[in-house]
């Protein structure tokens, strides 16, 4: 007999198929009625560099689910500020501590959907492409297409750079010089893909005294490296 878990999630997948042309999102089964494990994918929304694009997601489902949260992460790469170009891992709220029981696999593609739709570069999980949407916006803007239709077959097309090249400059220079109090945002790579938030960070150089380097990229001295994890870590 099925159990309550599996009765949940199968009727989440015809929920999600019956729903896929108009929401964007689905998934399968990756191992026939196996619940377990899934292969997702989302359509790149329109009028984002990600347009046209089909982005594969990895999705594992706990046995506790759904009092845990689905596992997810890109196995498309993709140019984003909140998934790593590296592993693919995703920051967000609805798949760690913003997730609650009342949330479906549905809503949580929807969700990671939305963040094409609306990057967010205060928290990301890739600094470097956090840094070029926040630095060089238009910049940000071609290269996530470029990816688009490298990886995942969107097709060549007019990009509107306007809403890119009309994104304040100056705001999002100033956003970013704020967040990252005058340290550029590469710096915080290793460290924020450890799981340490961006706040955590800025004062664990300013108490290792980290020289802001009038805010270009540099390589850390090991030793200082060493003292920014001990402060981290809280030791002493």
């Amino acid at each position: 007999m099925a159990s309550s878990r599996d009765r949940r999630v199968a009727k989440e997948l015809q929920d999600i198929q019956a729903d896929k042309d108009n929401s964007g999102v689905c998934a399968v089964p990756v191992n026939g009625s196996s619940l377990k494990h899934f292969k997702g994918s989302i359509t790149g929304p329109p009028d984002t560099p990600y347009a046209g694009g089909t982005f594969v997601i990895k999705i594992d489902i706990p046995d506790n689910y759904p009092f845990k949260s689905p596992s997810m992460k890109f196995e498309t790469k993709i140019w984003h500020p909140n998934v790593s170009s590296q592993t693919g891992a995703i920051c967000l709220d609805t798949l760690g501590s913003g997730w609650s029981p009342v949330q479906t696999i549905k809503t949580a593609l929807l969700s990671i959907r939305m963040l094409l739709e609306v990057p967010n570069p205060k928290d990301p999980q890739d600094a470097e492409v956090a840094s070029m949407l926040l630095y060089k916006p238009v910049e940000f803007a071609k290269v996530a297409q470029q990816w688009a239709i490298k990886y995942a077959g969107a097709e060549k097309q007019e990009l509107d750079l306007s809403k890119y090249e009309n994104s304040s400059k100056d705001a999002l220079g100033q956003m970013g010089f704020n967040m990252y109090k005058g340290y550029h945002p590469i710096l915080f790579q290793t460290f924020l893909e450890m799981g340490f938030d961006i706040e955590a960070v800025v004062k664990a150089f300013e108490d290792a005294g980290v020289d802001r380097n009038d805010g270009r990229p540099y390589q850390i001295d090991r030793m200082i490296v060493n003292n920014v994890m001990a402060q981290l870590c809280g030791d002493d």
